[in-house]
């Protein structure tokens, strides 16, 4: 068997250290500034690559990234286990549940700004091919179906991500943008994959099921493609979901969940690579089918996520620096045209399916600017299509220009247009009547049913429906923000003003907690159903506030609500300084 020299071993180890060092260095660095920790990881990788270090230090590049031989395999191996690794988390953030629940809005935001822009996008591909790059006799259709889908994607990591900044990840405005991206993100990888197909029909390949050398035919592609989607989606869904208490019960957790999270990553991955699609369409359905099980437990998401992200993802992303000297190949007209038709693209699109949702304007622009963030996913699609010939360095760098503007600005615009018009403080909504020092229940379904019925009394409302409504929302996502703190919430008709009720349990309550760790205090919060922005701002004041751990500690040794009220008033300030 042919191995790599001392010195290529050499090569290889000092140079993913660089790699993972600087990005890391970059991201912290970013993550500091309040800005995607995307945007540093790459920007190492534009320092270490041709556009910099190969400008400067030729021969340096040459020896640390070789562009051929067995280094230039080894690199490309572990870069493409690195994006398959990215593909499972994007999956595993997936649960198209969200999406039904969400109601006849989410669906029609993810519908209309899925398929607007990739009409505007393979319409404007047809129509001016030769201002993006495409020269006469190239596969037009090919390329046209790609841009489409370049530009109807979202980036679910990255929207996530925004959502957890602006404190409204767990609340229905948040729900209801993850959910229209979930379903983005999932038609725009099945179109895609179908369009790989397609590249390898052009481009050749060597997997067990080509036409004579030249790839499966298109219909073929499709058949496979959607069995694929279909097997994974119903049976192998089933599959999971009965074996994960199995493995959880009887074997060592969190490990043995994770091995098998990774066993059946890497077989879809196989299978969907030895079809001639690609293999991170296999690891991303078998992200969809893991992480849709409501067995798959908070923390091992949380243990997955950060191996991932601060392991392969950075990796992942300086290798995209390595693809292509971004000062050569910057081509203005084309970058701006690009964000243009992209930013246009989406946002008619969103915005024409929430006006349609019946939801207001200000909700509707931040959901559509929510909605614009592209990330790692545009990224991962241009490199593919700049690897089987789709496109050109131009273009693949006008992409990931996209990828980073979208994910610098759409946090900053969601946040100008999430409407606030009255601030609702913690401290006038505790009263002595709605704080409980010591609950009695010992599951969340019992702590939620005992806190729901002082709810519904405070407000005079029927305590079942209430406590039917909270944990229908509790049963779509959770709602522990860690730092054993969860806040079950529901919007109620005929409802004038928020109602919060505080509970505290003494040993702690399992509401699957993304850290592990038991909840010990438990914010039941009710808003009007016509009005997002109460449990907003709420939840944030909340989120914001008993992350510290002194602001927890006051509730666990009193029983006395005005002792509480008096710490939230005189402390604020000081608890969001820090």
């Amino acid at each position: 068997m042919e191995k790599l020299s001392a010195t290529e071993i050499t090569a290889l180890l000092l140079g993913f250290a660089v790699m993972l060092g600087l990005a890391r260095a970059f991201g912290e660095l970013f993550n500091r500034m309040r800005q995607p920790a995307i945007v540093g990881e790459i920007l190492a990788g534009i320092l270490l690559g041709p556009t910099v270090l190969g400008a400067l230090m030729p021969d340096v590049f040459s020896w640390f990234f070789p562009a051929s031989g067995n280094l230039a395999i080894a690199y490309h191996a572990i870069i493409t286990l690195a994006v398959v690794l990215l593909l499972l988390i994007a999956g595993l953030e997936i649960d198209l549940s969200i999406l039904w629940r969400q109601g006849r809005a989410a669906l029609l935001v993810s519908i209309f700004g899925t398929l607007v822009p990739f009409v505007i996008g393979f319409a404007g591909a047809y129509a001016f091919p030769r201002f993006w790059g495409i020269e006469p006799g190239a596969d037009l259709l090919t390329f046209a179906l790609f841009f489409g889908t370049a530009l109807s994607i979202s980036a679910l990591p990255v929207i996530a991500k925004i959502m957890m900044d602006l404190n409204l990840f767990k609340t229905d405005v948040g729900m209801l943008v993850m959910g229209a991206a979930m379903f983005s993100d999932l038609v725009g990888w099945i179109v895609f994959s179908i369009v790989l197909g397609m590249m390898n029909v052009t481009a050749g390949d060597d997997s067990p099921v080509t036409n004579g050398g030249h790839g499966p035919g298109i219909g073929v592609t499709i058949m496979l493609t959607l069995g694929i989607v279909a097997f994974t989606l119903t049976l192998g869904r089933w599959l999971v979901h009965r074996s994960l208490p199995w493995i959880q019960s009887r074997l060592s957790w969190p490990g043995d969940v994770l091995s098998f999270t990774l066993v059946l990553t890497l077989a879809g991955a196989a299978a969907t690579e030895a079809i001639g699609i690609h293999a991170i369409f296999g690891a991303f359905l078998v992200g969809v089918a893991i992480g849709d099980s409501n067995h798959m437990r908070a923390q091992t998401r949380t243990v997955l996520h950060q191996f991932v992200t601060y392991i392969f993802a950075p990796i992942f992303f300086v290798s995209i620096g390595l693809e292509a000297n971004f000062l050569e190949n910057f081509n203005g007209p084309l970058i701006l045209g690009v964000l243009v038709i992209a930013f246009v693209g989406k946002l008619a699109g969103c915005m024409l399916g929430a006006r349609l949702g019946r939801l207001p304007t200000n909700d509707s622009l931040a959901i559509s600017f929510g909605m614009n963030a592209r990330g790692a996913m545009e990224i991962i699609l241009g490199l593919l299509a700049l690897q089987y010939g789709v496109i050109q360095e131009e273009m693949f760098i006008a992409l990931v220009v996209l990828a980073l503007v979208t994910s610098l600005v759409s946090g900053p615009l969601m946040n100008r247009f999430v409407y606030r018009p009255k601030e609702w403080k913690l401290e006038e909504l505790l009263v002595t009547s709605q704080f409980v020092p010591a609950l009695e229940a010992g599951t969340s379904e019992e702590a939620i049913t005992e806190l729901s019925r002082i709810a519904a009394a405070s407000a005079g409302l029927n305590a079942d429906l209430v406590t039917r409504t909270v944990l229908a929302r509790e049963r779509i996502v959770g709602t522990s923000l860690g730092h054993e703190i969860a806040v079950p919430h529901g919007r109620i008709e005929g409802l004038k003003r928020p109602i919060l009720v505080l509970g505290h349990s003494a040993n702690g309550i399992d509401f699957d907690s993304p850290d592990g760790l038991p909840t010990r205090l438990i914010f039941l919060l009710l808003t009007p159903a016509q009005d997002m922005t109460p449990q907003i701002q709420i939840m944030g004041q909340i989120a914001r506030f008993f992350r510290n751990e002194q602001a927890r500690q006051v509730i666990y040794d009193t029983r006395s609500v005005d002792m509480v009220r008096a710490m939230i008033k005189t402390e604020t300030g000081l608890v969001e300084a820090h």
